[in-house]
């Protein structure tokens, strides 16, 4: 761990410490955390944002700061952190856009002021709400009419968003490709963290857009450098990318001169290399599945064919316009 990570968590583990910080606390570490965070590792702030999601109080500047960090790394926070006001959260949802609102909306016990700030933000309510008046959609909802209750303006509400959030969610968590990549990428870190080799193989498979046994083949290659070559044709980040192998092939947490192999390893590749393997690695995936490849999906429009076109990441798009991670 680098040293500025360790200062970040040290920080961190101070302030987390303190059951009661006074105002003097709060300004200190207002003043420290933000310019020792940018400075940190990917790993480190993750780790730091779980951390400071539990704390009760905390200034309310660096509350912002953390929720308007990139969704990925902000959910946790603003799904869970007390110390969030509602001022807050229905700033974040106005302003962050649709991902930061539907982080806001899974927390819970939201309030009325932040539920109506949240419905009046969903263009599609007005089009449901008859639907949810006829047809209660959760089992919540259910129950209040199997035991004769009369909801509340409230619940109803409530119950509104919730049908709207649950179905939204995995629909529209990925409106572009980017976002998309995004979301795969911190799957595969998710799995990588937990050691899940098969999640995470399955994982790099819809990544990839490949078949289960291109994605396995490629894990199966015990000096990390086939999967190493796939994660940079993904655009992962250096910090994750040697994160992901060194989680994944414990032998490359080995130093040399200071260096872990992992970190040796992401270092002697060539990215446009990666891209051009990864390619001709999928060329031969689609051929033996059977597949047809999205660069023959036009010339295929207008044939029938059993054989269904995969959709894939442009790679090196992610390094073009940098990693938003």
């Amino acid at each position: 761990m680098r040293m500025k990570d360790v200062v970040l968590m040290a920080t961190v583990s101070t302030f987390e410490s303190m059951p009661q910080p006074g105002r003097n606390e709060l300004r200190q570490f207002a003043e420290l955390f933000e310019p020792i965070f940018k400075a940190s590792g990917a790993e480190a702030r993750r780790n730091a944002i779980a951390a400071l999601s539990r704390c009760e109080t905390l200034p309310e500047q660096v509350a912002w700061f953390i929720a308007t960090q990139p969704i990925s790394m902000a959910a946790i926070f603003i799904t869970s952190s007390p110390a969030l006001p509602d001022t807050m959260l229905i700033e974040l949802a106005r302003s962050q856009g649709p991902a930061y609102a539907r982080a806001v909306a899974a927390r819970d016990n939201l309030s009325v002021k932040v539920v109506d700030a949240l419905v009046s933000q969903h263009t599609a309510l007005e089009k449901h709400v008859s639907e949810d008046r006829i047809a209660p959609r959760d089992t919540e909802a259910a129950l209040y009419g199997e035991q004769g209750f009369v909801m509340t303006r409230e619940e109803q509400v409530r119950q509104q968003l919730k049908s709207l959030v649950s179905r939204d969610t995995l629909a529209r968590a990925a409106d572009t490709p980017e976002a998309y990549e995004d979301m795969s990428i911190n799957l595969l870190v998710r799995f990588a963290r937990l050691r899940e080799a098969r999640q995470f193989s399955h994982a790099l498979a819809d990544a990839l857009g490949s078949s289960r046994w291109l994605s396995e083949r490629i894990m199966l290659d015990l000096s990390g450098q086939q999967l190493a070559t796939a994660l940079m044709a993904l655009g992962t980040t250096p910090a994750d990318g040697q994160f992901m192998l060194a989680q994944l092939y414990p032998h490359l947490n080995a130093a040399i001169d200071g260096r872990n192999k992992a970190e040796m390893l992401w270092q002697g590749l060539d990215p446009e290399r990666c891209d051009e393997r990864m390619l001709a690695w999928l060329r031969a995936d689609d051929e033996a599945e059977g597949r047809a490849a999205p660069m023959d999906q036009a010339a295929n429009a207008n044939e029938q064919s059993a054989s269904p076109v995969v959709e894939r990441p442009a790679f090196g798009r992610r390094r073009a316009g940098g990693a938003r991670r």
